[in-house]
């Protein structure tokens, strides 16, 4: 699904008795309710509100917000060796939209489109790879080897017969996947994207090319992800130089995305930049099939990870679902209005002694989560829940245990 084309209910939605939060929105009580007719449109928010033939969900004072949206995720379930499952990551976690990033290149987009898409019970989107071949085999086979592995005419034909799903281009800078090519896929991107009026969202990583030369490339609206990256010679704190340009490059609007994935997100760098008034714009996942089940679990957890390291509990709930909004061009302003299709995500806030790890296997102790109970899609209301490897499990796919 996208743009919220709900399928319609039998009967409509009563939410009773939530706590707004992440709506910026004036003139909301403190504890809200919320009626959705069967067509998925929000009908009456206020207090006390009465409705006969609906479906009633108690929010006994839970939070309610925009539905939480995953900036980065690969969902390509068959497309790519190293995608999830859309429902992996999505209602049932309490996401209600899922971005994937780059997943899938011009030569493949169709079946990402056809088979993973329109079928979701999500609203999904996708940064179309530079790459043709995507992430077929995922840093086992490059999408980004030389020019033979770029078509630019298809990558533009294939970016605008589907530009109601695809949000931006997708640039893996990183010597890992590009070798010694520098800046020139990123360049290639920029001015794709310069075409098709539409933002990049690139990934920073092994040098070449450096962390600092991307940011120079970059303009307003571009998204930079794994921004609390800790490897070396891609770390914000490691270089007073770097850090300086990524704070400029926030105050000139590029988004810092956090991407958390199974080698991108430290615990240390974020602390250090939070300590230092820098914040992520979006918090997202990066969610796969060699993260699930070791250092990322789910968003909920990465957005405690972040509320654990000093970012402001309003702060993480925009990251996770306004500012992702705006990033990709969907509607962010007052979402809990009359009206407005009805996405929200309904989660508390626990006590919890949880112990996590980041992408380097540093570990921490999680003093509060973000426990989702429902996502609401239209006026379908989804039980969630936030998930977590049991002790001892053996990850499928990569070996490790979490």
């Amino acid at each position: 699904m996208f743009d919220n084309r709900f399928k319609p209910q039998a009967q409509g939605l009563l939410i009773r008795n939530a706590r707004p939060a992440g709506f910026a929105q004036p003139g909301l009580p403190p504890s809200v309710d919320v009626l959705v007719g069967a067509d998925g449109i929000v009908r009456d928010v206020g207090t006390g509100i009465a409705a006969d033939d609906v479906r009633i969900v108690e929010g006994r004072g839970a939070f309610i917000s925009p539905g939480w949206t995953d900036l980065h995720t690969h969902v390509w379930y068959g497309g790519t060796d190293i995608s999830i499952r859309p429902e992996q990551a999505g209602a049932a976690r309490g996401v209600t939209t899922l971005v994937d990033a780059g997943s899938a290149g011009e030569a493949n987009f169709h079946g990402l489109r056809e088979f993973i898409i329109e079928p979701a019970r999500e609203n999904i989107y996708a940064y179309l790879n530079l790459g043709s071949i995507g992430l077929v085999a995922c840093n086992r086979v490059t999408e980004l080897q030389d020019m033979r592995s770029i078509d630019i005419d298809r990558t533009i034909a294939v970016a605008r017969e589907h530009r109601d799903v695809i949000v931006g281009i997708k640039v893996r800078a990183s010597a890992v996947i590009s070798g010694g090519w520098d800046l020139v896929p990123l360049k290639l991107g920029k001015k794709i994207g310069r075409i098709l009026g539409l933002p990049v969202m690139v990934h920073v990583g092994e040098p070449p090319p450096l962390y600092d030369d991307v940011l120079g490339l970059l303009s307003a609206g571009d998204i930079v992800t794994h921004c609390f990256n800790g490897k070396q010679g891609g770390s914000i704190i490691e270089d007073e130089d770097l850090y300086r340009l990524a704070e400029e490059a926030s105050r000139k609007g590029v988004i810092l995305d956090v991407g958390h994935g199974g080698a991108s997100f430290s615990f240390d760098v974020g602390r250090a930049a939070l300590a230092r008034g820098l914040k992520p714009n979006t918090i997202s996942t990066d969610l796969h099939n060699r993260s699930l089940d070791t250092s990322v679990w789910d968003m909920a957890t990465t957005m405690s990870k972040l509320l654990s390291l000093g970012m402001p509990f309003e702060d993480v709930v925009v990251a996770s679902t306004t500012a992702p909004r705006r990033a990709i061009g969907k509607p962010f302003e007052n979402l809990l209005g009359v009206g407005k299709p009805a996405e929200f995500t309904l989660f508390d806030l626990a006590h919890t002694d949880l112990v996590v790890v980041d992408s380097q296997g540093a570990s921490s102790t999680l003093h509060q989560t973000f426990e989702p109970r429902f996502a609401i899609l239209g006026a379908e209301a989804i039980a969630a829940s936030r998930y977590q490897p049991e002790a001892g499990h053996r990850c499928s796919h990569c070996g490790g245990q979490t």
